[in-house]
């Protein structure tokens, strides 16, 4: 081997023999220098509270979600206050009989009925949105054990929704009682609290039921059609039922069992308050366990 093949074979650490005999402090060679300045990739553990942060900001930067959430504030609110106005203006058309048995906490609270709406769109829309545009795909990629996305976007929306939620109860609440003049009440009465708080906590309920079926469902147009009619149509045409078929179903509807919780005068068929919060239970653990199979047995 001559002399110059000697110098252009390399070592085994990689460099060539002048490269070796350079003196201290000369610059490197190109692809030494490259090698030098990569950037360390640093990677981090998948934790609660980092998957809990990214669903934080994809939250806040839906474009839906202000709007949504505000149209659910409203609507609880304003239904509230206008069925406040609208009793006190025609109390003197109603019976003696439906006097003694009027409710000022189930009139102005009456707002939830169409919040539920609102809530369920937003609930299916953080889920089904990712699906539509791909993003799901991201998301799995960096979390792939699929489940803690699962429970990060149902907590994160139930506690955004029991906050605002509650806050709208207590306007509702308190601006329809004084509508209501002198047929309202004020908060230390009996029922109060349990009305305002478990309005509040039957949204929260509803939220987390939009999310998981979302999950199930996967689309944005099916999943709201599940909501509104598992909300408003069922129970709408359960009372074309016959009447002991109508017993027997219709107080276990999920908007029928979430009333009894929080009305504190509920109809004489519905469930007690702890048998609608069961109720109620089981219909978020049914919709949840339908999530986790989807999510576990399902591809993306």
């Amino acid at each position: 081997m001559s002399t110059a093949d000697a110098r252009a074979v390399p070592s085994t650490d990689g460099l060539l023999p002048q490269q070796r005999s350079a003196p201290p402090g000369a610059p490197l060679p190109a692809a030494r220098r490259a090698e030098h300045s990569r950037p360390t990739v640093r990677s981090h553990p998948v934790t609660a509270r980092r998957v809990l942060v990214s669903e934080w900001v994809k939250f806040r930067s839906l474009r839906s979600t202000a709007w949504t959430l505000l149209s659910a504030v409203l609507l609880m609110i304003g239904i509230g206050w206008l069925a406040g106005w609208g009793s006190n203006d025609s109390w003197s058309d109603l019976s003696p009989q439906e006097q003694a048995t009027f409710s000022p906490v189930d009139i102005t609270l009456a707002g939830y009925y169409l919040a539920q709406l609102a809530v369920s769109v937003l609930g299916v829309l953080l889920v089904t949105g990712e699906y539509a545009t791909g993003m799901v795909r991201a998301t799995f990629a960096a979390v792939p054990r699929r489940l803690p996305v699962l429970c990060a976007k149902a907590v994160l929306f139930a506690g955004v929704t029991f906050v605002s939620m509650l806050a709208a109860a207590v306007v509702s609440f308190a601006g329809g009682q004084q509508l209501l003049d002198e047929h309202g009440i004020g908060f230390g009465d009996v029922g109060v609290v349990r009305g305002i708080v478990g309005a509040a906590g039957y949204l929260t309920a509803v939220a987390v039921l939009a999310v998981a079926l979302g999950f199930v469902i996967r689309s944005t147009a099916g999943g709201v059609a599940t909501m509104c009619g598992l909300l408003l149509v069922a129970p709408t045409l359960g009372l074309l039922l016959p009447k002991g078929w109508q017993e027997h179903l219709l107080p276990y509807l999920p908007s029928n069992a979430g009333a009894a919780v929080f009305s504190p005068h509920p109809s004489a068929d519905s469930l007690s308050a702890a048998g609608g919060s069961v109720t109620l239970g089981i219909w978020l653990l049914l919709a949840l366990a339908g999530a986790v199979l989807s999510l576990t047995r399902r591809d993306v």
